[in-house]
């Protein structure tokens, strides 16, 4: 149906970025038979997708938005129901679509897995060449196992054929095609005329009586939630580090003992020509492989200058044979996979050729194309990550050896945080203004610690809280100082600036009426005062300082008679009025574009046919959610 090794990077990326997976808990069957009703979130046919399995799928989406958004996320929507049914709604789908994969007779034969595997650079060595080792290594800093990750990157390659086969056939006939291209590819000539309420601001009174109704219809825009401020100590690795003072000779021994890591070691460029041959190959094959390699070899004798050209002809390694050969710089040390390969390599000259060395994977014809020495920084050049290295060490250490003592002295005096402060020969310090959502500093700033501002112990009891991590090696503990309870903000206090927003809306209200009044005469053809703009050209891409909403109604008009008028209310207030006066058709497409555009609208009835495929199943499809399970933390 499709060329399976064509995309399977992104496959495996994708698989590679689920670093928890079902499979690794539950093995290959868990995805293809029922697997208990009794702790199921949803059936789906005669599958349970397990609690276990939901939860993980939830990780992933969690951890992937954070990773979006840099951390940013409110903590709260990373946990809010929408997220969850979500998360169950793609498992429900990603079921649906293996089962008719499944029936449909789809597989993913082992030829084709080991290929993919094979050639991703993630478990290539430094030769280039696929390393079982580096694989293994990769999947355990996952969490993976083998067996886990190949059953699962065998389920994504069936669900990419499948969905290959909806957007690869949809078809698209050149007379609607080109059609769609010139409406895309046009331009318009357009200008505009903006209303804004400033033209009414003067011209609006609002009574106290209706100042007075808006107050009282609004109380809680006026409200001021219930805030506190906290007495903090905080302990961390960080401000640990500031205080440890090191000696000139301190530094200096560091560096002796390990001057080798201040050193890079000596490397080459390299390129080469592989003629391959399995290890266990018959001495035949062997021979035949050899006796191709020293012709390719003559062959460069003669001409060394077209290395790059007989690497692209001869070479058998897909990963450098494209480039000519090149296997970028090689440090010595770097291939004790291949020690043949590395010890010819580091006895040529810049530019000369080694004879056909033999190794597990064939015979290489090396070139080293660059030489570069092993280099040494001086003490002075280092002396300052030296310095930051070891503080970071023995903060590392003395923030270990502190934290039970800075947690047990915090709930053991709970009635102060004097002696926690004594502890840390730091000081107790006073935050901001702390709401339920938020706190200054930031560092306070913590779903934990804003929880455990608010509970019984540190509101009501008056207690220190617990110390909370509030990031890494970083504990904070917190006391209550003043609490403000939630309170409503004095009519007196806000009359002003409510009064200011109605007078605002009133403007905004009369600028909209007004720009509407004005295009419906335009409409008409009647005679209309306004101070257009300088025409200017738009397309749809290239707005020219009109927003977003005004260059889709400019777009949008019937531009069968023009000028032809169109308006758009502004976000910030207001009305703007819009002129098309020329139309520009779009000029010969370049083929290039006319491709892209064929294959978005080819993905987009592929995703139609998809959707429509997934609605028919579900009606198909016993689908029931025990909503207590997908809601339970």
């Amino acid at each position: 149906m499709f060329n399976i090794v064509g995309s399977n990077k992104r496959i495996v990326q994708g698989v590679l970025v689920l670093i928890a997976v079902p499979f690794a808990f539950f093995g290959v069957d868990s995805y293809f038979r029922s697997s208990g009703g009794g702790q199921s979130v949803a059936r789906v046919g005669d599958y349970n997708i397990s609690q276990p399995e939901f939860v993980d799928a939830l990780r992933d989406r969690q951890e992937s938005l954070r990773r979006m958004t840099q951390g940013k996320l409110d903590a709260a929507m990373l946990d809010s129901p929408e997220l969850r049914y979500a998360t169950l709604d793609n498992l429900i789908q990603r079921r649906l679509l293996l089962d008719r994969a499944i029936r449909s007779g789809m597989t993913v034969s082992e030829q084709q897995l080991q290929k993919v595997v094979a050639e991703q650079p993630a478990f290539k060595d430094a030769t280039n060449q696929f390393s079982y080792e580096r694989y293994q290594q990769v999947l355990r800093s996952e969490g993976m196992t083998p067996a886990g990750f190949e059953a699962r990157l065998r389920q994504d390659l069936m669900l990419e054929q499948q969905r290959e086969g909806y957007f690869g056939s949809g078809f698209v006939s050149q007379t609607v095609l080109d059609r769609l291209v010139r409406l895309a590819e046009q331009q318009r000539e357009v200008s505009d005329y903006r209303i804004t309420p400033d033209r009414y601001a003067g011209q609006v009174e609002i009574g106290p009586d209706a100042v007075k109704q808006y107050y009282e219809a609004n109380p809680r825009e006026f409200q001021i939630p219930e805030r506190v401020k906290v007495d903090y100590v905080m302990l961390s690795a960080e401000s640990l580090a500031s205080q440890i003072q090191l000696e000139p000779a301190e530094l200096k021994q560091f560096y002796e003992s390990r001057r080798s890591q201040y050193q890079t070691q000596e490397a080459r460029r390299a390129s080469h020509i592989l003629i391959s041959v399995d290890a266990s190959a018959g001495a035949d094959a062997r021979q035949n492989a050899r006796a191709r390699a020293e012709g390719i070899y003559k062959e460069l004798a003669e001409k060394p200058a077209s290395f790059a050209e007989l690497a692209k002809k001869y070479s058998q390694d897909p990963g450098s044979a494209a480039n000519g050969g090149d296997l970028g710089f090689v440090s010595l040390g770097n291939m004790k996979d291949v020690p043949e390969f590395e010890a010819a390599l580091f006895k040529l000259k810049e530019g000369e050729i080694a004879q056909p060395v033999a190794t597990k994977h064939g015979f290489h014809i090396i070139r080293a194309t660059t030489l570069r020495p092993a280099q040494g920084k001086s003490f002075e050049e280092v002396r300052g990550q030296i310095e930051e290295e070891l503080k970071k060490q023995r903060a590392g250490h003395r923030f270990a050896e502190l934290a039970d003592q800075f947690s047990n002295t915090v709930y053991e005096q709970s009635e102060s945080l004097e002696a926690a402060a004594e502890l840390l020969k730091s000081d107790v310090q006073r935050s901001g203004w702390i709401t339920r959502t938020s706190a200054e500093p930031a560092a306070l700033n913590h779903p934990r610690l804003l929880e455990a501002v608010f509970s019984q112990d540190v509101l009501k009891d008056r207690r220190n809280s617990e110390a909370i991590e509030v990031a890494p090696s970083t504990l904070v503990a917190v006391r209550l100082a003043e609490h403000s309870p939630a309170s409503t903000r004095p009519f007196s206090e806000v009359r002003a600036d409510i009064e200011k927003l109605l007078q605002r809306r009133a403007a905004v209200q009369r600028a909209v009426e007004a720009g509407r009044g004005e295009l419906e005469q335009l409409k008409q053809g009647k005679s209309v005062t306004v101070a257009w703009s300088t025409p200017q050209v738009i397309n749809r891409t290239e707005h020219k300082g009109l927003s977003e909403a005004m260059v889709r109604q400019a777009f949008r008009v019937d531009a069968t008679n023009l000028p032809a008028y169109a308006g758009v209310e502004n976000p910030e207030g207001g009305y703007t009025l819009l002129r098309v006066s020329r139309i520009v058709p779009a000029e010969a497409i370049a083929p290039e574009k006319r491709r892209g555009f064929s294959e978005a609208l080819r993905q987009v009835l592929g995703q139609q046919e998809l959707a429509a495929y997934l609605a028919s199943a579900r009606q198909k499809t016993e689908i029931q959610i025990n909503k207590e399970r997908l809601e339970q933390r």
